[in-house]
């Protein structure tokens, strides 16, 4: 099969699409034809540029060569232990090395049957953004009826899902982002959008329950300007977020909720875990309608290091998809 390879940490241009073996199917396995996939900022990693990353993708190269997660594709083959699947279903979920021809996923995992009314390009779209909004705003932000979000990074792939999200928690929804981005933003139900460049979200007056913030652009004395007295700061583990060469982004992501230590208000970080569970919970609102994806460009195999370079520019609006 067909699948990008990663030998060496640089640029995306140091991707390669080589000729690999299918996987074996295991007694508990599901071997998936790959129709789709997406990026995410965790695909960057192949960069190297944050060292302290490579003490768990490896020091002088990747352990892992295959890259991508998100994937939506055929059952082509069971294991003999498998009964939730049937060769010929259409699912969707994550997997390692999801930039390929076939990917094969353990029965118990991440992966389930496709939304009927999405198209496989949409359905890639979903995993790891959705379930990340999803977690964000649920588990760690226990969003509420009637509370007032503030969503910063409201345009891209996250974003995008915890604008409608938060919208179909029963929220009154503000996001924040570019000029460019702010029909786009305004199109998926906010109540509110602010454009950063003409105004700073965080001197507007206004008083949020619920900040979940992707972009991981403000410190905590900004944070504490916009949350109520019993307010919560929710940073996404997001991997292309700004940092440091040494850490990247977990300086920010641990000093905010250090700083928060004391205050009225709270600030948590965390990282998504996409799991069977959340991902049949989106299932049920993308078939109701509550939920769509936002895609931007779509690239074939061949294309994922000019997608991969695209997202790392930052300007994606919602999900940039690869069409297997």
């Amino acid at each position: 099969m067909k699948a990008i390879v990663c030998h060496e940490y640089g640029s995306p241009d140091v991707l390669k699409l080589e000729e690999i073996n299918t996987p074996v199917v295991p007694e508990d396995g599901v071997l998936v034809r790959v129709h789709a996939s997406s990026v995410n900022p965790l695909d960057l990693t192949m960069t190297g540029k944050v060292y302290f990353v490579r003490l768990v993708t490896g020091l002088r190269k990747p352990k892992r060569t295959l890259l991508g997660v998100d994937f939506a594709g055929t059952v082509e083959a069971i294991g003999s232990n498998v009964t939730r699947f049937q060769p010929g279903d259409e699912v969707f979920g994550v997997s390692r090395g999801a930039f390929a021809e076939y990917v094969c996923v353990p029965e118990d995992r991440a992966v389930v049957h496709k939304p009927a009314n999405l198209t496989f390009e949409q359905a890639a779209a979903v995993p790891v953004a959705a379930v990340t909004a999803l977690q964000g705003l649920r588990d760690k932000g226990q969003i509420q009826p009637g509370q007032k979000v503030l969503i910063n990074g409201a345009s891209g792939g996250v974003g995008t899902f915890a604008v409608q999200l938060a919208r179909a928690f029963g929220a009154e929804v503000t996001g924040v982002c570019s000029t460019s981005n702010v029909d786009l933003v305004r199109s998926l139900g906010t109540d509110h959008v602010i454009d950063y460049r003409h105004e700073d979200f965080t001197r507007s007056g206004q008083r949020y329950d619920l900040l979940l913030d992707i972009a991981g652009n403000r410190s905590w004395a900004e944070y504490r300007r916009v949350l109520k007295h019993r307010g919560t700061l929710v940073l996404a583990g997001v991997a292309g977020v700004k940092g440091n060469r040494w850490i990247g982004p977990l300086g920010h992501l641990v000093t905010v909720p250090l700083a928060s230590l004391g205050a009225s208000q709270k600030a948590v970080f965390f990282l998504a875990h996409v799991n069977k569970e959340d991902l049949v919970a989106l299932k049920e609102l993308l078939e109701a309608g509550k939920v769509m994806p936002v895609i931007d460009r779509r690239y074939d195999l061949r294309g994922v290091p000019e997608a991969l370079s695209y997202l790392g520019a930052g300007h994606a609006r919602g999900k940039v998809a690869i069409t297997v």
